[in-house]
């Protein structure tokens, strides 16, 4: 095949609006990867915290998009707790898949190959624990996926989008990874056209009868790493696209209106995938700009843990620390959260015994 002349090549040729937004961001995000070495520049140690940090920002977030209701925190503990292996409700059984695929994808980048098996691995990894994703985890799907919108009493009243049909699935994803490997070797277009076309194109074939998204987002994960964008391992993609959650699906069905015509116009879901790297790149370059480690912290964060050294007593509840510092019941949440996050404190007790310390 003439992959010069396909489909998804075609559609790679913009307008002149679209194109000068997409050069301009990409710019942007090429200039912070040129000109800073994300994992040479920071501490191992604040690598680590920020690393685990996004591992838990991220899968909470991903699985939120799709209705998962895990908060962080939630994410958190659970994240602390895998090796148990019993996870008592759906949502937590989607969290954990997540949360070893993501950790895995981290580590492993540089020897994972993007190929069929792959993809097909990774969704059944994600949805290892979860019981009643059992029959078609790892397997494409076998039945109508169509995304429809329904009335208020659940009836459905039109049809969003119709994906690719099951018994096409097979081919049509492996065009795309043709393609998609096609057009690096011949460096075709900037990696992250690329990136983002294949993207889009995995999302609109959906050829998972479940999972389609969170898979996307793994995906993106691990293309971007593969393409040395360290950024992804510092600052969270997915709580990005959580944030605006609204304009993804508003851009992806505005590109998806035109696919499979004659004019195919992918240019609104480019615009918001470029942006959302181009947030995430500058994110990285505001924690590579930082003079030291504790600056990552904000100043009622730096507050509670100077707070919580000075005692002689070694842990405190959350209500001695709004007491002690006189902080709004929020803030202090809020920042217990993040310190959580950054490992800069632990968490033990349950519920009302819920207590802190700082991590030595």
């Amino acid at each position: 095949m003439d992959w010069s002349t396909f489909r998804l090549s075609r559609r790679l040729d913009f307008g002149a609006e679209t194109t000068a937004t997409a050069y301009r961001l990409l710019s942007e995000i090429d200039s912070i990867k040129k000109g800073w070495s994300i994992i040479g520049k920071l501490q191992p140690a604040t690598i680590t915290r920020l690393t685990q940090s996004v591992i838990v920002t991220s899968t909470g977030a991903s699985n939120r998009i799709e209705g998962n209701r895990l908060s962080d925190e939630e994410v958190e503990a659970l994240y602390q707790n895998l090796r148990i292996k019993k996870f008592k409700t759906r949502d937590e059984q989607e969290v954990a898949g997540y949360l070893e695929l993501l950790e895995m994808i981290f580590d492993n980048h540089g020897a994972m190959e993007l190929s069929e098996s792959l993809i097909l691995d990774i969704h059944s990894r994600m949805l290892r624990h979860s019981a009643k994703d059992e029959r078609h985890r790892g397997s494409y799907k076998f039945g109508s996926n169509r995304v429809e919108a329904k009335g208020g009493e659940g009836n459905v009243v039109g049809i969003i989008f119709e994906p690719t049909a099951p018994h096409l699935v097979d081919k049509e994803m492996k065009d795309l990874l043709a393609w998609y490997e096609w057009a690096k070797t011949e460096d075709f277009r900037h990696p992250l056209l690329l990136l983002g076309n294949f993207l889009f194109e995995f999302l609109a074939i959906h050829p998972f009868q479940d999972g389609n998204g969170r898979s996307s987002r793994l995906l993106t994960n691990l293309l971007l790493l593969k393409e040395d964008y360290q950024f992804a391992q510092v600052v969270s993609h997915e709580q990005l696209v959580e944030s605006r959650k609204a304009d993804y699906y508003l851009a992806l069905n505005q590109s998806q209106r035109s696919w499979k015509s004659d004019s195919e116009d992918i240019g609104p879901w480019l615009v918001f995938f470029l942006e959302t790297l181009s947030t995430q790149a500058e994110k990285a370059f505001a924690l590579l700009s930082e003079e030291d480690e504790e600056s990552l912290l904000s100043s009622n964060q730096q507050k509670i843990l100077g707070w919580a050294e000075s005692r002689s007593e070694e842990s405190f509840s959350r209500k001695e620390v709004i007491e002690g510092l006189g902080l709004p019941a929020s803030t202090v949440e809020g920042a217990i959260r993040k310190l959580l996050a950054l490992k800069r404190v632990e968490r033990f007790g349950q519920g009302r015994a819920t207590r802190y310390r700082v991590s030595t």
